[in-house]
């Protein structure tokens, strides 16, 4: 009689547990680089994302669903990670998201020694400004932006793509973190995202820049500009003037490097184009 009512017991405790339990777990892939869009049908007045030891910006939709964005760094060790729903108490759904490494090219350019090789002076210098560069990543912005792009900042050629191993004067340098487009000095650019401008500078190496945050940990950098048009602290609109292309910094040319960070990682910004594919999601 005793082991009957156990049997009983047990077979109650499987119906009353979650069928989530009982479902494979949401398969999600991503290159190095990518932002990956994630969603799920859990309920709750507020749900945070979790991947990569970091939390990551959600959006309740109009049916009740909640989306959310990951970012995956361009050297993110490539194997699975868990993706975890949380209503702050529990974890209310999960997913693994297996990050695979990029195809990325080698780039090679020959430029002045005084722009391969630096003295003192000129290195306190860069160490400084790219400490400058790297506190607009955190900086907090109160906005909310699309996470959709519609535009590049200019229309021209790709001259280096996103994650290339760069090669300057024959010597290996960090991998290029953002799409360098080529195209005519004076060329207007147009910021593709509204945000606030954190930074204007007249850097050795990135040239004139302009950085601007858009909120949600997401920031965009452009360099090697002609000139500036806007201020630190000003607030722009999608498709405003933010300068012109020049060849300003350690170029070879007229053009313009166009980087993103989301939530510090370096991100290609060609992941957020309208015309990227869908990316993956789960339920």
């Amino acid at each position: 009689m005793i082991r009957h009512i156990r049997l009983h017991i047990c077979a109650l405790l499987l119906l009353l547990m979650p069928c989530a339990l009982h479902a494979a777990t949401p398969q999600l892939q991503a290159t190095q680089g990518d932002v990956v869009r994630v969603e799920t049908d859990a309920s709750s007045a507020k749900l945070r994302l979790w991947c990569f030891g970091k939390q990551w910006p959600t959006k309740q939709q109009a049916d009740g669903h909640w989306r959310g964005w990951i970012g995956v760094d361009m050297k993110q060790k490539p194997q699975p990670y868990p993706v975890e729903w949380s209503d702050g108490k529990r974890v209310v759904a999960r997913a693994t998201l297996t990050v695979r490494k990029g195809n990325f090219r080698i780039s090679r350019i020959t430029v002045s020694k005084q722009m391969a090789v630096f003295d003192k002076a000129t290195l306190h210098r860069i160490r400084s400004e790219v400490k400058a560069l790297k506190a607009t990543y955190t900086t907090p912005v109160d906005a909310e932006p699309a996470m959709i792009i519609r535009h590049r900042p200019i229309e021209g050629i790709e001259s280096t793509p996103f994650g290339a191993q760069r090669f300057v004067n024959g010597e290996p340098r960090a991998p290029h973190s953002g799409i360098d487009i080529a195209a005519p000095a004076g060329t207007p650019i147009l910021t593709p995202l509204a945000g606030k401008v954190l930074m204007v500078k007249a850097m050795y190496l990135n040239g004139n820049t302009v950085v601007i945050g858009h909120g949600n940990g997401l920031v965009s950098v452009f360099s090697h500009m002609r000139r500036t048009m806007v201020h630190t602290g000003d607030w722009v609109t999608a498709d405003q003037q933010i300068g012109e292309v020049g060849a300003t910094g350690r170029a070879t040319g007229p053009h313009l490097h166009w980087g993103m960070r989301f939530n510090n990682a370096r991100i290609n910004p060609a992941s957020l184009m309208a015309t990227a594919a869908s990316t993956p999601t789960h339920n």
